[in-house]
């Protein structure tokens, strides 16, 4: 019986689909709340730098006591107050306990992370010491509990995910697609700074360093989702958003420290751009740039490796494009 005109057979979905859609959306929804779930469930210290200050032999039964805590603070031992203070604020240590005539005191630095200045009072209380409590580096007014600086992780991220898509999938290449991911990088970081430091006033550094920290981290994300993209297609499209936003994100020891994450978690997420940045909006904006240096290049390492790359998959595809262009019709001669 033939098909009536206009009409065409019925056509079966392809099985393997289907199974892929089944299959697929669990796995990644299990890798989802594995990456989420698995740091903040283990969140403790480990190897979290902690000055001892004060003479040797005063300081030995505060090391001892801090020693039963195995594994979890990495011991710089300062010869008085003002070294320990120096440490903290070049963000050497997260914190100190000096030794004093009048008893132990504690130096902690909530800016650099308020969860890491409450953990130390109450790794302290618990062994029996109730020192004075210092806070040498402070978080602003407005954000004590740095839960604003957290909650900036994931929109700069999402900024910078949509940059490069939105570079690759509207076709732009080469130059014009380097000079679109730059130029809506230093936007979302003016904006990002006019929101966080000049209306909600949680970031008190240079307003300039802090929306150039703030715009290279986006651009830091938006080139490799583009430079993926550029080589890959849409899968490198699909595969940068994918690792950036599952391990980026919970890896960044925004909320806490790189120190209170399971390993490799904590060294993995300075190594990835929302990680990085957070390190380094905190150094500009609390501790005037100090320990800025090591984020700011892996930023930069990422960005030089993302446009190079958006530049290399512009040349390969014009490359091939030329190679693929059909001959000129040529209609045969005569014979004379």
């Amino acid at each position: 019986m033939s098909t009536p005109p206009g009409t065409h057979p019925t056509q079966h979905p392809d099985p393997r689909r289907l199974i892929a859609v089944v299959v697929l959306v669990p796995l990644l929804a299990a890798l989802a709340l594995w990456a989420f779930a698995w740091p903040a469930a283990r969140t403790a210290p480990r190897d979290l730098p902690l000055g001892v200050a004060g003479p040797a032999a005063a300081t030995a039964q505060v090391e001892q006591r801090l020693a039963r805590h195995q594994g979890a603070f990495e011991i710089h031992r300062y010869a008085d107050e003002a070294a320990a203070r120096q440490a903290i604020e070049d963000r050497t240590v997260y914190g100190a306990v000096v030794v004093t005539d009048r008893g132990p005191e504690l130096l902690t630095a909530s800016a650099a992370s308020p969860t890491v200045a409450q953990l130390l009072q109450q790794a302290l209380s618990a062994e029996g010491a109730q020192p004075r409590t210092v806070d040498v580096v402070a978080a602003p007014e407005n954000d004590p509990r740095g839960a604003a600086l957290t909650a900036s992780v994931l929109p700069l991220a999402l900024a910078g995910i949509a940059a490069g898509a939105a570079v690759s999938l509207t076709g732009l290449r080469g130059v014009r697609a380097v000079t679109a991911l730059v130029g809506a990088a230093a936007l979302v970081g003016v904006a990002a700074a006019a929101i966080a430091h000049s209306w909600l006033e949680v970031l008190t550094g240079d307003w300039w360093a802090e929306a150039a920290a703030l715009g290279l981290s986006t651009l830091a994300v938006s080139s490799a989702v583009a430079g993926l993209a550029a080589l890959m297609g849409r899968a490198g499209l699909g595969l940068g958003a994918g690792v950036l936003m599952l391990f980026g994100n919970p890896f960044s020891g925004a909320g806490s420290a790189p120190q209170m994450l399971p390993e490799p978690a904590g060294a993995l997420g300075q190594w990835l751009p929302p990680g990085a940045g957070t390190t380094l909006l905190r150094s500009v904006s609390y501790f005037d740039g100090a320990a800025a240096l090591g984020p700011a290049l892996t930023l930069t390492w990422w960005v030089a490796v993302g446009l190079g790359a958006v530049l290399l998959g512009s040349a390969l595809k014009s490359r091939t494009a030329s190679s693929e262009e059909p001959a000129a019709d040529r209609r045969p001669a005569l014979a004379g």
